[in-house]
C-alpha cells in the first residue's frame, strides 16, 4: 500500500466534506446512492442519502485484478481503492470538472474490480498500455486514469492511445483537486 496516496485521499475527502458543511450545513449528499446500503451511510432524507467516509476495513486489495490479467497493479492504486468507503466526489483539477470515483460498499468494490478488469482486457485487445480509471469526465469517451507503467494520472480517450498527463502521481493529483459542490 502507498501511505502518501492514502493520506492525500483522506485529506481531499475531508476538504470535500468540510466544503459541504460550510455550504449547506450537512454532510455530503447523493441522490444516485439513495437506497444503496453502505458503511458510510449516515442518514437518509427525501430520496437522498447523507454520507461520511468510513475506513475500508476489509483486508482486500486489487489482487483479483492482478490475478485476472497476470499484472502487478501500482501500489498507489491499491491505496486509492482500499483506503475508505465514500461517495463519488465531484471536483475540479486545473479548471477541468471531473468526478472522483470511490468505493461505496463491499459489493461496490467487487463491481469496481470487475469494471477495471473489463477495461484492462479491452486495452490488451487493442494493444494499449494498461491504465486503471479513477475518475470520470463529462465526455463519455474520456476518463481520468492512472498509467500502470508510470503511475502518472492521465486523461485518456477510451479505445485509443490518446492520453494527456495531469499529474506525476495520484497523491500529487489529489492534493491539487478542489471540491465541486
Amino acid at each position: 500500500m502507498d501511505p502518501q496516496t492514502a493520506e492525500a485521499l483522506q485529506t481531499f475527502t475531508q476538504r470535500y466534506c468540510d466544503a459541504w458543511q460550510q455550504q449547506s450545513g450537512t454532510l455530503p449528499r447523493s441522490e444516485a446512492l439513495y437506497g444503496v446500503p453502505s458503511p458510510c451511510l449516515d442518514s437518509t432524507g427525501d430520496e437522498v442519502v447523507y454520507w461520511q467516509p468510513k475506513p475500508f476495513l476489509n483486508a482486500s486489495t486489487l489482487e483479483a485484478v492482478e490475478r485476472a490479467l497476470s499484472i502487478v497493479v501500482q501500489p498507489a492504486l491499491h491505496a486509492f481503492y482500499t483506503t475508505q468507503f465514500a461517495g463519488d466526489m465531484p471536483a475540479t483539477f486545473e479548471g477541468r470538472e471531473l468526478t472522483l470515483l470511490q468505493v461505496w460498499s463491499p459489493d461496490d468494490f467487487q463491481r469496481v474490480q470487475e469494471n477495471l478488469i473489463g477495461h484492462l482486457v479491452t486495452q490488451r485487445r487493442l494493444k494499449l498500455s494498461p491504465t486503471l480509471f479513477i475518475g470520470t469526465l463529462d465526455s463519455d469517451l474520456d476518463v481520468v486514469s492512472v498509467c500502470n507503467l508510470t503511475g502518472e494520472v492521465v486523461v485518456e480517450t477510451l479505445g485509443s492511445a490518446k492520453r494527456t498527463t495531469l499529474a506525476p502521481s495520484i497523491a500529487t493529483f489529489l492534493t491539487q483537486l478542489h471540491p465541486l459542490l
